[in-house]
């Protein structure tokens, strides 16, 4: 039987053009259309109202909901024109397009009014999720997992109101695009849960900070020096309070108005530091490179290096600024040590508690495998303490010792994440030198220049020792000329703080 061919239709009118779409692509992608719409007014009103909207409102009410809504407005398309090729003969494919006919011309004003509306809310769309994008919340809380170490140091630091992207992007188009493609490649990390466990630091390819660091914070600006007085807590029954006061020689210094000095001496003022590091972590230092604003060059080479010079000469050179020294700015993971002596000071720890800071500090430094049994293991660990060591104490302040306990799960909660493999020993902090190398990793007096001039490793070159006392310090302490260790340690110069202060049990 033969079979009747369609014949081809004739180019429709303008006005019955909208019966093309009466195919199941074209109406899935009308579908779509509709739900995407829908959802994309929902959560853009919940986005509006909402006192602290969760991250996801965000990427669902400005990239999620508007590529479905692209995709549906693709689809439609697509419907049309597959149903016109299968209707139409070839030379009958595009429409015409007569204004002179009232219908047609209300159809192209129809359409293009509804382009233009498109275009102004796509482009406002596109703003809000650029802006959405650069927002603290989908930095820090859209990857929970894998940021929430990082993002729940951010809400303790000196940093917590400056927005992620202002210094982990900066000013400008390039660093905006290399920092997407950069989050891109994150993003599927993410996704096949293929990220590293902790977050390796230090940043390779960093912006450098003059262009980060420095549009808040001004290094030539003369500032002298500032008095900084730590608070130590003994670990005895009484829980000690020993205080230094010192006065931190920041410096600075603009060498067109004076000779710059000062720890900010190093920050490109009055020198160029470069520098070879032998690990990943940059606490080895073998090499170090000085010029000065004369040109003048000074190589000084660690004396107990396991890199010969030819090897020096051929590694990569990293350009010393302010994240060298200040490398935990932000992302602060406090030891236990310093954390207990911070929450005694501010009294949400009881100092007349009988040895709390030697028990906080020995529950927070035990391993527990989650963060339920460190929960449950430090309320055990100071409970028990105090029911078999003081009992009497354990019925009389069992108040203070809840607040204790729960103070120090909260310490723990920050500063170990069992999930991501990290606590406050992870990352070392270069600024000082108290539970890391630091400043001793140069100024270790074992780099020495080919004439002989060494780095000095001399306290006073930084910081002035003002007084030492028992309790809180005065301001009219009498003088302190040496620090004096409450352990004697023989010759302070030979010993680093960092060879005992671990940040956990110990001095």
């Amino acid at each position: 039987m033969d079979t009747e061919k369609t014949p081809p239709l004739e180019v429709e009118p303008w006005h019955r053009s909208r019966m093309l779409l009466r195919n199941p692509v074209s109406l899935a992608g009308v579908a779509l259309g509709i739900v995407s719409l829908a959802n994309i007014f929902l959560f853009v009103l919940i986005d509006a109202i909402a006192v602290k909207p969760g991250p996801y409102i965000g990427i669902l009410a400005y990239m999620v909901s508007p590529g479905f809504l692209i995709l549906s407005l693709l689809m439609m398309l697509a419907g049309v024109l597959l149903e016109r090729r299968k209707h139409l003969a070839p030379q009958a494919f595009y429409p015409r397009i007569d204004l002179n006919d009232p219908t047609q011309r209300s159809a192209v004003i129809s359409f293009t009014t509804f382009l233009v509306v498109f275009v102004v809310v796509s482009a406002a769309g596109s703003y809000k999720a650029y802006e959405f994008t650069e927002s603290t919340a989908f930095c820090g809380q859209l990857c929970h997992t894998v940021m929430i170490p990082e993002y729940t140091a951010y809400q303790l630091s000196p940093h917590a109101r400056v927005a992620c992207a202002d210094c982990h992007v900066g000013p400008g188009a390039t660093w905006f695009v290399k920092s997407k493609l950069s989050g891109s490649r994150q993003v599927f990390a993410t996704i096949f849960n293929t990220y590293p466990r902790p977050i390796p630091t230090p940043v390779h390819n960093l912006r450098p900070a003059q262009e980060t660091c420095e549009q808040c914070h001004w290094p030539k600006k003369f500032y002298g020096g500032q008095l900084k007085v730590f608070a130590h807590y003994a670990n005895d029954e009484k829980n000690t309070l020993h205080q230094v006061r010192m006065l931190i020689k920041t410096g600075g210094g603009d060498p067109a108005t004076g000779a710059p000095e000062g720890i900010h001496w190093h920050m490109n003022i009055g020198n160029r530091i470069d520098y070879v590091a032998a690990d990943e972590k940059r606490q080895v230092i073998p090499y170090i490179h000085v010029e000065d604003l004369q040109g003048r060059v000074t190589e000084y080479y660690a004396k107990d290096s396991t890199l010969s010079k030819d090897q020096i000469a051929k590694a990569d050179k990293h350009h010393m600024d302010c994240v060298d020294c200040h490398n935990r700015p932000t992302h602060i993971y406090v030891p236990p040590d310093l954390s207990v002596d911070q929450s005694l000071l501010s009294r949400h720890l009881d100092a007349s508690l009988p040895f709390i800071k030697q028990q906080a500090v020995t529950v927070l430094s035990a391993t527990y495998a989650s963060n339920d049994a460190a929960t449950q293991g430090i309320a055990n660990g100071l409970q028990g303490f105090y029911e078999s060591k003081y009992p009497d104490i354990a019925k009389t302040k069992q108040l203070e010792i809840r607040n204790a306990v729960a103070e120090i799960q909260q310490i723990y909660r920050r500063t170990t994440f069992p999930d991501m493999k990290l606590n406050w020993q992870t990352h070392p902090n270069n600024l000082g030198h108290y539970y890391y190398p630091g400043c001793f990793r140069c100024h270790d007096g074992q780099h020495v220049s080919t004439d002989g001039r060494v780095i000095s490793r001399d306290c006073n070159q930084c910081h002035t020792l003002m007084s030492e006392t028992e309790g809180v310090a005065s301001a009219s302490a009498p003088p302190a000329p040496t620090f004096q260790h409450p352990v004697d340690l023989g010759d302070l110069t030979q010993v680093n703080c960092a060879d005992c202060h671990n940040g956990g049990v110990g001095p």
